[in-house]
């Protein structure tokens, strides 16, 4: 007679947590003289270990212990990409209090309500941001004290109350002799999205979301990272973590260089020269101005064999031009929300069978499904719909290192019934795992009842040599209800025409996406995060009423 097998068989394996601090630990104990090179605020190169960096970050974990921070205690950053910043990630969250990074280019107001909303009982700041700290104290009722990185001017200081510095009060501490354990779904860090609408909403990260995207990101199919590379993270600390930077190189044990408060091109290329940077990280107008500062000044990065690149689409054009200097662009989607990596534009052997014409067509999409990420598009009806690489529909993820809720919004409805969280982007998904956005819900224009994707517009005007950024918006019409308005930023030196921009279009996207309006600016608007800002285009030209041309288009 058969018996009945018991409903849970524990397997005879290790239970141990995965913590953050395990990260640090490793890197300092296999790979502890590879270097954390980074621009300091108060000027020049600064050089550590990760050997040192973890004694470091032990002692700012006996710091905060002393001064009664707890688990789930939240502790602010307003900093800039450094050494002092990456000891943070390790001190803070090794404790299990959070780490909540701040965006110093949003604006004020939302820096307000972000702090507020988090609580944060202690703020580390640079020096330079010193003067924000003045005027967001009065608001900011929970901190306690105001750590400042580095030295500070006696200017900068000024108005500062609860002022303390950073090195004379790590210094006053021995390291903890070990990294306490704890829960691995215990909350690590915490970040806020931008609030293009509404106030910013909080992810808050857990240390085993952190360490599965780490695990995964390091990954061929992925980043392909080891400890040969030398990382420059350029993707800044306090979005989304660096896209995780500071997580990979101690993992992999890779070389991490960091530009401080300074992401100019120059300085991003010399870091790059430097050092000797093999691969990196950062939204396509960093690169734009790379590519065009080493247009100028006939300089190369031969160091560099890769970079992934997200924040927003990037163009066919751009991919060329880096790869004219021997740079393989990685594109990369994601979310704040995703922590942030979902797909990487990465072969497989499928894809490198194909004609090469075809392989760049495939990888200039956003990429190719990561395991642990779990993607479906679905109709206005939530009906899942074919994944053909030409059906296009609303785009839903669902994994591990996803968010479940927004910090403190837990009880909001967003998850749908079988656990999918909404990106609010349009995508396509073909039979070999690869997705392509086709917009974001709210930019697509629906123009005489038919789609026009905006990301594919501009994309195809970017590649005109003389176009810096342009943005595409749709802008209400009589006849068409939509129709694209088109804003351009020329590379500096060069003009441009109305006309010029038509012809160039002519060959390369339907006569009837061409625009009737288009727009030249001096300076095109971005978001903290180096995205363009569509929502004040928006404010500018969507309030205009439509033009007797835009009537008889």
């Amino acid at each position: 007679m058969m018996t009945e097998p018991p409903h849970f068989i524990p397997g005879l394996m290790q239970d141990r947590p995965l913590l953050i601090s395990s990260l640090i630990d490793y890197a300092a104990e296999y790979h502890g003289r590879r270097e954390i090179v980074s621009r300091a605020v108060e000027g020049g190169i600064h050089r550590i270990t990760y050997a040192s960096a973890r004694d470091r970050a032990m002692k700012v974990a006996a710091a905060l212990r002393d001064y009664g921070i707890q688990p789930g205690d939240r502790i602010g950053t307003l900093a800039w990409n450094t050494h002092r910043h990456f000891e943070l990630f390790f001190g803070i969250s090794g404790i299990g209090a959070i780490l909540h990074t701040i965006n110093p280019r949003l604006f004020e107001e939302q820096i307000h309500y972000i702090v507020r909303h988090g609580a944060d009982r202690i703020l580390f700041v640079d020096a330079d941001f010193l003067p924000l700290v003045r005027r967001l104290l009065p608001y900011a009722t929970s901190v306690e004290a105001v750590i400042v990185l580095g030295e500070a001017s006696a200017e900068q200081s000024e108005g500062v109350d609860r002022l303390v510095d950073y090195e004379a009060w790590t210094a006053q501490h021995l390291p903890i002799p070990d990294w306490p354990a704890f829960d691995e779904r215990a909350a690590s860090a915490l970040c806020y999205t931008s609030g293009t609408t509404g106030d910013p909403k909080g992810v808050l990260y857990s240390h085993r979301s952190t360490m599965l995207h780490t695990f995964a990101a390091a990954q061929k199919s992925a980043m392909n990272l080891g400890c040969d590379d030398t990382i420059i993270a350029i993707a800044p600390m306090y979005h989304a973590n660096a896209w995780g930077m500071p997580y990979l190189a101690a993992m992999t044990g890779a070389k991490l260089v960091m530009p401080g408060p300074r992401n100019d091109a120059q300085n991003i290329v010399g870091l790059i020269n430097e050092e000797g940077a093999t691969f990196a990280c950062g939204v396509p107008t960093i690169w734009t101005n790379v590519l065009e500062h080493l247009r100028q000044t006939g300089e190369t990065i031969p160091s560099l064999d890769r970079t992934t690149i997200g924040g927003s689409a990037v163009s066919p054009a751009m991919i060329e031009a880096l790869a004219a200097h021997g740079v393989r662009t990685l594109h990369l989607w994601g979310m704040t929300e995703m922590s942030p990596m979902g797909v990487v534009a990465t072969k497989t052997p499928d894809v490198e069978a194909m004609p090469k014409e075809k392989q760049r067509h495939q990888l200039t999409k956003q990429g190719r499904a990561q395991f642990g990420v779990e993607l479906k598009i679905v109709d206005e009806d939530h009906r899942a719909l074919p994944h053909d690489g030409t059906t296009a529909g609303a785009l839903w993820v669902r994994g591990p290192w996803i968010a479940s809720g927004y910090y403190r919004r837990e009880h909001e409805p967003l998850l749908d019934a079988d656990g999918w969280f909404p990106t609010g982007d349009i995508a396509t998904i073909d039979p070999l795992g690869y997705m392509q956005i086709t917009d974001r819900a709210k930019d697509i224009i629906k123009s005489g009842g038919e789609w026009i994707s905006s990301i594919e517009l501009e994309n195809a005007v970017v590649a005109h040599p003389d176009v810096m950024i342009a943005a595409v918006i749709g802008v209400p019409d009589l006849r068409w209800e939509e129709r694209p308005l088109l804003i351009v930023q020329a590379v500096e030196g060069k003009a441009l025409s109305v006309d010029a921009i038509r012809e160039f279009l002519a060959n390369r996207v339907a006569r009837w996406w061409i625009p009737e309006r288009i727009e030249f600016v001096a300076a095109m608007p971005l978001t903290a995060t180096g995205k363009i800002r569509k929502t004040a285009l928006r404010e500018i030209y969507v309030a205009a009423a439509p033009s007797e041309k835009d009537e008889t288009a």
